[in-house]
């Protein structure tokens, strides 16, 4: 394997944890100076884009992650990379796109560590075709509570391997991932748009073309009612190959335009996002993303739209928003999706944005979030009376027999957790082994009781 040395510079700092991260000894004795003087244990960090409070840990301290951020091997011909858990996935695509390789799965942020995308299992839109990040990690390298560090994978401690893969940082702190990377021959991405009349049509459309596409995901209108609800915007896509640009570009295939950044200067006032608007939002992006065939992009604009855009969250003003993301099985999946979407349009909880995706088999990770089934994503803003309405469909999933994010959820229930992640006892077993004294906690897991049974 090719070594990649980075340096490592620069403070972190967080609620009652200050260190200095050079390497992973740094790591350790930080780790055991917290195990000793913090009662209400420590958290590792990546970058912080959970939406809820997973990266949190108000009671006690927390470990920055982000300057661990070495790549320590790299194999050119089978596309293997060792790096440190706090290496970024836009320093991963940054290094290894111009020399023909991409991430295998990669969620809707490219400013994410590897580290809390192992810790949540990410998905993309791939996960029909591929399953989420964790079917591409080869190995880790975890440092346990008792300072033990150890190397697991799915042959070597293959029990703390899937109940860290999904485990939200609550098993260990991962201090190395191996990952395959997958091979591409541009940065550029061809899409094809199919625009639907009405949900019937849009779940259709994903039964009959995804399968033929790697990347698969569509833009739902959960304001249009009648004959036009569930309508929506489909976006298929491939990696392109080199005879797929235009000639201008087949001499620097990983060249890319770059972006102007723009930015949300303020807090919009809550007003902005009413009924009416986003009516008005929804009717012009469907009235123009019509259906189109082998459009090229690049891979920012397909993967990632909202990094480009500074603050974005501001659009939703000073309150904010809060992210619902479930999964639902294929069984009754159409007769489900439906009663969510006429929930929130009976409670008039618009979302501002909703993506839906398929879902294949799961990784295995113990407490991963996919199944074989829809995912929908819905952003709504913070209103009062919002978490009553979103109460209201945490208890469809329940019926369902579905399950909702733990990387995007901020107010979910312990009920509701333990009702639908039936492999935790199997999760807390592992956790009581490497963790008896309950070092690792978060805010999350004090909300969610993971390490408690809840009836």
């Amino acid at each position: 394997m090719t070594s990649l040395p980075r340096c490592l510079v620069g403070w972190g700092r967080f609620a009652k944890a200050t260190c200095h991260l050079y390497r992973p000894e740094r790591v350790k004795e930080v780790a055991h100076t917290l195990r000793q003087e913090e009662p209400n244990g420590f958290l590792p960090r990546g970058l912080g884009r959970a939406y809820g409070d997973a990266a949190l840990n108000s009671e006690g301290g927390v470990i920055l992650m982000e300057r661990l951020d070495r790549f320590l091997a790299f194999d050119e011909t089978t596309g293997v990379v060792r790096c440190e858990a706090g290496v970024s996935l836009a320093d991963i695509i940054a290094t290894f796109l111009p020399r023909g390789w991409f991430l295998p799965v990669t969620p809707g942020t490219k400013f994410c560590t590897i580290g809390a995308c192992v810790a949540c299992d990410v998905h993309g839109k791939n996960h029909h075709h591929d399953g989420s990040i964790g079917n591409f990690v080869r190995a880790l390298t975890l440092l346990l509570p008792s300072g033990e560090t150890v190397r697991c994978s799915r042959e070597r401690n293959p029990d703390i391997f899937y109940a860290t893969v999904g485990g939200m940082g609550l098993t260990g702190i991962t201090l190395e991932v191996e990952l395959q990377l997958r091979r591409v021959d541009t940065a550029w991405i061809t899409v094809d748009y199919v625009r639907t009349r009405d949900l019937d049509e849009t779940l259709r459309t994903f039964h009959e073309r995804d399968e033929h596409y790697l990347y698969s995901v569509a833009w739902l209108d959960c304001v249009a009612q009648g004959k036009g609800f569930g309508r929506g915007v489909l976006m298929f896509g491939k990696h392109a190959q080199i005879d797929h640009l235009p000639a201008a570009r087949r001499q620097n295939p990983f060249t890319i335009p770059r972006k102007r950044e723009k930015t949300v200067p303020v807090d919009l006032p809550e007003f902005a996002l009413n009924p009416l608007s986003l009516k008005a939002f929804n009717g012009v992006y469907y009235t123009t993303h019509p259906s189109r065939e082998g459009v090229l992009v690049d891979y920012n604009t397909y993967f990632y739209p909202l990094d480009s855009i500074l603050q974005w969250n501001r659009a939703y003003g000073k309150r904010g928003f809060v992210q619902w993301q479930c999964v639902l099985p294929y069984e009754k999946g159409m007769e489900n999706l439906t009663r969510i979407l006429e929930t929130a349009q009976r409670r008039r909880a618009f979302p501002f944005l909703s993506v839906l995706k398929r879902m294949g088999e799961s990784s295995g990770g113990i407490l991963s979030f996919p199944m074989p089934g829809y995912t929908i994503a819905l952003d709504f803003p913070v209103r009062n009376g919002l978490f009553e309405v979103l109460d209201e469909l945490d208890k469809i999933v329940i019926e369902a027999g579905g399950r909702l994010y733990l990387a995007k959820d901020a107010r979910m229930s312990a009920e509701t957790f333990h009702a639908t992640y039936p492999q935790l006892p199997r999760w807390q077993a592992v956790k009581a082994q490497v963790d008896p004294k309950g070092v690792l906690q978060s805010d999350m897991a004090r909300r969610l009781r993971l390490m408690e049974a809840v009836k």
